[in-house]
């Protein structure tokens, strides 16, 4: 990610766990990035664009599967999801790194992240958004 030219995020399971909190299973790191950027990746990466089918609430622009890693990775510019027949922008506010290492991965801030699982509203997101807040 260090060649990006636009702010990016982890979000989901994998910021959860960024966050230091239990997100339970962790089936693939999600992370939002400009469209600029994940064109870059496409000319680095051997991604594939196939998304899972069985989120039809979520869709993107554009979208880059790197399955070479232990834990998948899911690159996504332009994600929306849907909510009550709407499609509504899924953009992120606030960043906050997190060291690994001599790296850093950036997530939305706690507070932020919390709101972004209760808008994905499924029983694992909700419960991932207990986990941050210690309900």
């Amino acid at each position: 990610m260090e060649p990006t030219q636009d702010p990016w995020w982890v979000i989901g399971s994998a910021a959860v766990a960024l966050h230091g909190d239990d997100p339970g299973e962790v089936a693939d790191i999600d992370v939002i990035v400009s469209r600029r950027d994940l064109d870059a990746l496409c000319e680095r990466l051997p991604l594939s664009n196939t998304p899972d089918m069985t989120k039809s609430m979520f869709r993107s622009e554009r979208f880059g599967l790197w399955s070479e890693p232990d834990v998948p990775v899911e690159f996504m510019a332009g994600l929306e999801i849907q909510v009550g027949g709407n499609w509504l922008p899924v953009e992120p506010r606030t960043r906050q790194a997190v060291s690994l290492g001599e790296h850093a991965a950036f997530v939305p801030e706690r507070e932020e992240l919390v709101a972004i699982l209760h808008q994905f509203g499924r029983p694992k997101d909700l419960a991932r958004a207990a986990t941050l807040t210690g309900d």
